[in-house]
């Protein structure tokens, strides 16, 4: 179980709010293999306060999508606020999460997401008046720095002035943000951040499989583990960490009969619960199918087919073919 603020959450293991991917359909198909918290995608503050339709949906959910969580992002405090009491009211998350791990260049070139780090007054003071003003548990992902010129003792100045400005957890990637997603977790890091704060802190980085979910636990202290690119066509993760967290016994991996089933699953959630664009759904129908084919027989083979489909029966007709 873990516990922030007032919510109380069946398990440590989160679903991370990934752009682009954690969609209506992408958590249906993660709740049902055992995800039991998930973020929606990380939503732009600007955007939904402009009240763009694309924005708007990105928190389209279910009864059954619960409970849920919204990631915001931006720079401007009263902006944040502002997007924030928008997604209170088109959704009913447990919590909201102020971005400031995003590395991506388009963000941080913008004075958002990660580059918070390099202003953490700024950073503070969002925490501070979102805290103060919504009826629900606010927290912060962070990096453990945005460069080399970053110290620890900055980042753990920043945790805690974080918590002392109302955070209730800290979602901690171990990684700086000049790294993106490349080089070693400094597990070492996430644990002093740990050890600096009383708020609950959820380890982030290199979640992509149960050794090494039970790895960030065990060498950092940490209270959780947030599951990011380790998902994408692999929802059996979450059981998977949850089964080893308990009986220290890895799952069987699932058969091709399995990972085909849920993958059609999962096209079908795109085609039942999205909106379709000018292109219809096939352009994040084949992106999805890609994900799951690590691993399949002839995976080269299967991937430059699937770039070549132009409809879901098409799509779903070479799924169920593979293997025969």
């Amino acid at each position: 179980m873990l516990k922030i603020g007032s919510v109380e959450i069946q398990s440590n293991i989160v679903t991370a709010p990934l752009s682009g991917c954690s969609d209506l359909p992408f958590r249906m198909i993660c709740r049902e293999l055992g995800a039991r918290f998930c973020f929606f995608e990380m939503v732009d503050a600007v955007s939904l306060t402009r009240k763009h339709i694309k924005t708007i949906e990105m928190l389209k959910t279910i009864p059954e999508d619960s409970p849920i969580a919204a990631q915001l992002l931006g720079k401007d405090p009263d902006m944040m606020l502002n997007g924030a009491q928008l997604i209170l009211e088109h959704a009913k998350p447990v919590l909201i999460d102020i971005n400031s791990g995003c590395p991506v260049r388009k963000v941080v070139n913008r004075g958002a997401g990660a580059k918070l780090l390099e202003s953490p007054a700024v950073l503070v003071s969002i925490v501070k008046k979102l805290a103060s003003a919504l009826p629900v548990p606010v927290t912060v992902k962070m990096r453990i720095g945005y460069d080399q010129k970053y110290s620890l003792d900055d980042t753990l100045d920043l945790a805690k002035a974080c918590e002392d400005s109302g955070a209730a957890a800290l979602f901690v990637h171990g990684r700086l943000a000049s790294q993106k997603y490349s080089g070693e977790v400094n597990y070492a890091a996430i644990k002093a951040v740990k050890n600096a704060v009383k708020i609950p802190v959820i380890g982030s980085g290199n979640i992509l499989n149960p050794t090494l979910a039970e790895k960030m636990l065990a060498e950092t202290g940490c209270d959780g583990v947030l599951a990011a690119r380790g998902a994408l066509g692999n929802p059996w993760i979450f059981r998977e960490i949850e089964h080893f967290l308990k009986t220290g016994v890895l799952m069987e991996k699932p058969s091709l009969s399995e990972r085909k089933t849920d993958l059609l699953r999962h096209l079908l959630y795109i085609k039942t619960h999205k909106t379709p664009r000018r292109s219809g759904h096939m352009g994040l129908m084949r992106k999805v199918a890609l994900w799951y084919v690590t691993g399949f027989p002839n995976a080269a083979s299967v991937r430059g087919n699937i770039t070549k489909t132009r409809k879901y029966e098409e799509l779903a007709e070479l799924i169920e073919r593979i293997g025969e």
